[in-house]
């Protein structure tokens, strides 16, 4: 099989399962990518992830990155594609389907459903993605407390993100 298709077919197949975009889906993703298929290595992997999450717009730039990567424009391309088309023909339907819910407490019981299936998803992919990027007790002591100052403080995320490029400066991390 070309490995156009198998990123097609395989990137499709897990946009059926992206509920909460494709953040839910990374560790899918980076275990395909760099474990099963070998298309790219960890260290490429978390470079995408990173680019991807600081440059502006959609949250599915690391797939078209992954696409670029392994094919170039095209593959961007068919990876993009990919990992859009059945989600949004799928949400389509399902919102179709819930504006023809008449009963309001039915139509709110679906949207908090999914809401919390969404936030799980993202929850456990970023724990998956933690424990796979991080070497060393420093890394592991830096997303521990990003999580409890997230938790328990107001600051703004790009504290933590400047405390994390100190400490990888300083080869902390």
């Amino acid at each position: 099989m070309s490995i156009l298709l198998s990123l097609f077919l395989k990137l499709s197949a897990f946009s059926l399962v992206a509920f909460g975009g494709v953040s839910a889906l990374l560790p899918v993703l980076l275990n395909l990518a760099v474990n099963q298929e070998h298309w790219i290595d960890l260290q490429t992997f978390s470079d995408y992830f990173a680019i991807a999450q600081a440059a502006p717009g959609p949250n599915f730039m690391t797939v078209t990155l992954l696409g670029w990567h392994i094919y170039g424009v095209i593959g961007a391309f068919v990876a993009t594609f990919a990992i859009a088309w059945p989600s949004s023909i799928l949400i389509y339907y399902l919102q179709r389907f819930i504006l023809g819910i008449k009963d309001p407490h039915k139509k709110q019981s679906i949207q908090y459903a999914a809401a919390a299936l969404a936030i799980g998803l993202v929850l456990s992919s970023a724990w998956e993605i933690a424990l796979q990027i991080n070497h060393g007790v420093a890394a592991y002591a830096l997303t521990l407390a990003t999580i409890a100052f997230t938790l328990f403080t107001r600051w703004h995320p790009l504290y933590f993100i400047a405390l994390g490029a100190v400490l990888g400066l300083f080869g902390f991390i």
